[in-house]
């Protein structure tokens, strides 16, 4: 008598085996060069020339 085979379910063995694959990360950096305006006094000196009349009154102590 012979048996015909009993076909069992297969078994599987799986070996994974992994590959680098570089992926970009762009981080923007933005560079601000602020050029802040400061009020500073900056003070000229004007010469001016006045002509003044002194009268130192009469001699003697008085006036008449």
């Amino acid at each position: 008598m012979n048996c015909s085979p009993i076909m069992c379910q297969p078994q599987y063995y799986v070996r994974n085996y992994y590959v680098a694959r570089v992926v970009p990360y762009v981080h923007p950096i933005v560079n601000i060069k602020r050029r802040v305006i400061v009020n500073v006094p900056q003070h000229y000196y004007v010469p001016m020339t006045r002509n003044v009349v002194v009268d130192p009154g009469c001699p003697g102590g008085g006036c008449y």
